[in-house]
């Protein structure tokens, strides 16, 4: 039995020992490290010098912070009530028998799949406002569409619609894997107590479905705190910074500025952001279910 259990344990090591070490040196040394970077002063070309707390003081006290920090949920508090209520929608249509069903599921999925520079460059040349596809087929209905992009005011709700067009499948996907998990019996037994769509919908299917729209929340929500691609190719960060959020100001500070240290510091400060997000989103779900 002994040396049973020590085979077991030596295959074990055997197969696992590649994907531990990769992840230990890839993964967990560079979170460490970054962890260090952020109490000291690093430019990657002279060595790093401790700095205690300075780090997280500067942070504080930039205003280039708190702006990037505003718009970062700015994005959010637009694109997860967005995402969420299309992908219900979406959902619950694909749910019920239609003909074509296995092919909107995978058209509506399409986009999930696809690179997000690509998905951003095409965006981007649909909402030029001189020759782009959207504002020509507003000035069809005789509607004069904004700048888009080049607006301070459009610029984030274009990213965010762009964002939801892209999302809105993985959303869709997950919430349709719940519906079809929901026992038709339920249905049939509010049918019978008269209960009609309306009711069936808030009274069955949503708490039925509350693990699932948990899960689609929660990870909409760390994605929404780490929102960089999309923005990154579309505008930049601009016009006249009114796109910049937290990852675009971690990138250009780490790289474009050379405040390593600066820039691991907003990084640890996000992780917290995020953890925090989701241990609420887990509390609030747990008193809720």
């Amino acid at each position: 039995m002994y040396e049973r259990g020590l085979r077991r344990t030596l295959t074990l090591t055997l197969f696992l020992g590649p994907s531990l070490v990769g992840m230990v040196v890839f993964v967990m040394g560079p979170i460490l490290a970054s962890l260090g970077l952020a109490f000291a002063r690093w430019d990657l070309l002279s060595p790093p010098e401790w700095v205690g707390l300075a780090n997280f003081r500067q942070l504080l006290a930039d205003p280039e912070f708190w702006r990037a920090l505003r718009h970062t949920l700015g994005f959010l508090l637009g694109y997860i009530p967005l995402v969420m209520a299309c992908g219900l929608l979406i959902a619950l249509a694909l749910n019920a028998r239609i003909p074509g069903q296995g092919l909107f599921r995978a058209l509506y999925f399409l986009p999930v799949v696809t690179a997000w520079v690509a998905v951003a460059l095409v965006w981007k040349w649909l909402l030029n406002p001189g020759y782009g596809l959207v504002n020509h087929l507003l000035g069809l209905v005789g509607l004069q569409g904004p700048a888009w992009l080049f607006d301070p005011g459009w610029a984030m709700p274009a990213v965010v619609l762009t964002s939801v067009w892209k999302d809105t499948g993985f959303v869709m996907a997950i919430l349709l894997a719940g519906l079809q998990n929901i026992p038709r019996e339920y249905y049939e037994a509010a049918a019978i107590d008269g209960a009609g769509g309306a009711a069936r919908l808030r009274y069955v299917t949503l708490p039925l479905l509350a693990p699932a729209l948990y899960f689609a929340l929660t990870v909409s929500l760390i994605n929404s705190f780490q929102v960089f691609d999309q923005l990154y190719v579309m505008t930049g960060g601009g016009p006249a910074g009114a796109t910049t959020v937290l990852v675009e100001r971690i990138v250009k500070n780490a790289f474009s500025y050379s405040q390593m240290g600066y820039a691991a510091a907003m990084s640890w400060f996000l992780f917290a952001l995020i953890f925090l997000s989701s241990w609420a989103l887990t509390h609030l779900q747990r008193r809720v279910l």
